[in-house]
C-alpha cells in the first residue's frame, strides 16, 4: 500500500482506513505506523486485517525477527481482526475481532428493544454463537500457550525465508515484494507461471494462483517447514520440465496460442483477459448456487 495514494484518495466521504498484516495474496505487510499518522491527522478509523498473520507478528520480536507495529500501539489504530482459526491452531469459524475501546465496540451490537418477544441483543448480527467453537478456540489457546506460538513462529518464519531465498536465487522465478511472515508470492518472466501451478499440483503441491499479476504463492504451515526443501526441489524439477517444454516447442514451431493449457492457466488467463468481470461474477454464482442444492 502507497501511503500517499491513500492520503490523496481522502475526502468527506471517507469514512474508514483499513490496512493488512500481511495481506493474503503476496504475504506484505502494509506501513501501518504510516498509515496510523494519516488516521490521526484526519481524525479517521483504521482498520488493521490481521487474520494472516496475527499469531505470527505479534510474536515476531519474540521469536529474534525484526519488531513490526501493527497494533494499539499505533495511536491511530482502532481496530483489529484476528482469525484463532489460522496461525492460532483453533477449529474454524472462531475468528475474532479487537476494539482500541468498548465504545468502538458497541457499535457492533445489534439490540432491538420493542420485539415482541422481549428486549432482543446480540453481540452482533448474528443470533446464534457457536459455544463449542468459542470453548475449543480456548482449549486450543490454552494449550500451545505464549510459548507454543514463539516457538511456532520461530519456525514458520524462518522457513518462510528459507523458501523466499531458494526461489530469488533460481533465475526463472521472481518473488513478489518482501514476505516478512508466512505467505511467499511468486511469478516467473520466462515461463507460464499457471503451468508451473499445475505442474506442482501433479507432485502434490496444491500452491494458491493469483492473479493481476499472473502468480502463485505458498503459505507456510508447520507441516510445509517439515517438508521445505522437498518442495522447492519439486519446484526446481518443474521449472526444468517446463522449459524443456518450452524448448520443444520452439524447435517445433508451435506459438503460443496452439499449445494446450492446464487448469490454472485456463481459469486465471481467461479471467485475467477479461475487461468486464461481470460474467466472473456470474459464473461464481452459478458455481455458489450448486453448494447449496440438496
Amino acid at each position: 500500500m502507497d501511503v500517499s495514494s491513500v492520503r490523496r484518495l481522502i475526502n468527506s466521504n471517507t469514512a474508514l482506513l483499513v490496512g493488512s498484516a500481511p495481506n493474503f495474496p503476496h504475504g506484505i505487510i502494509d506501513d501501518i505506523s504510516g498509515l496510523s499518522k494519516v488516521a490521526l491527522k484526519y481524525r479517521i478509523p483504521l482498520h488493521v486485517d490481521c487474520c494472516l498473520g496475527s499469531f505470527l507478528v505479534a510474536f515476531l520480536e519474540k521469536s529474534g525477527f525484526e519488531r513490526l507495529l501493527f497494533d494499539f500501539r499505533c495511536p491511530g489504530v482502532t481496530s483489529i481482526s484476528c482469525d484463532t482459526h489460522k496461525y492460532g491452531f483453533a477449529p474454524k469459524g472462531s475468528s475474532t475481532v479487537l476494539y482500541r475501546s468498548a465504545v468502538l465496540r458497541s457499535y457492533q451490537y445489534f439490540v432491538v428493544p420493542d420485539w415482541s418477544g422481549g428486549v432482543y441483543a446480540s453481540p452482533s448480527i448474528a443470533g446464534s454463537r457457536p459455544g463449542a467453537l468459542i470453548a475449543g478456540c480456548w482449549a486450543s489457546l490454552m494449550n500451545v500457550g505464549e510459548d507454543g506460538y514463539t516457538e511456532s513462529c520461530k519456525s514458520i518464519v524462518g522457513t518462510t525465508r528459507k523458501i523466499a531465498r531458494a526461489i530469488h536465487e533460481h533465475p526463472d522465478l521472481e518473488v513478489l515484494g518482501n514476505p516478512l511472515v508466512s505467505v511467499v508470492a511468486f511469478t516467473s518472466s520466462t515461463l507460464d507461471i499457471y503451468d508451473i501451478a499445475d505442474a506442482m499440483s501433479g507432485k502434490g503441491w496444491h500452491l494458491n494462483s493469483l492473479q493481476s499479476p499472473p502468480a502463485i504463492h505458498v503459505a507456510v504451515t508447520l507441516p510445509i517447514v517439515r517438508a521445505w526443501e522437498q518442495l522447492v526441489g519439486d519446484l526446481r524439477t518443474v521449472v526444468e520440465e517446463e522449459k524443456a517444454k518450452e524448448k520443444q516447442r520452439l524447435i517445433e514451431g508451435k506459438d503460443a496460442k496452439g499449445k494446450s493449457k492446464g487448469d490454472s492457466a485456463a481459469l486465471y488467463g481467461v479471467a485475467g483477459s477479461l475487461p468486464n468481470k461481470s460474467i466472473v461474477v456470474e459464473l461464481s454464482q452459478v458455481f455458489l448456487d450448486t453448494l447449496y442444492k440438496a
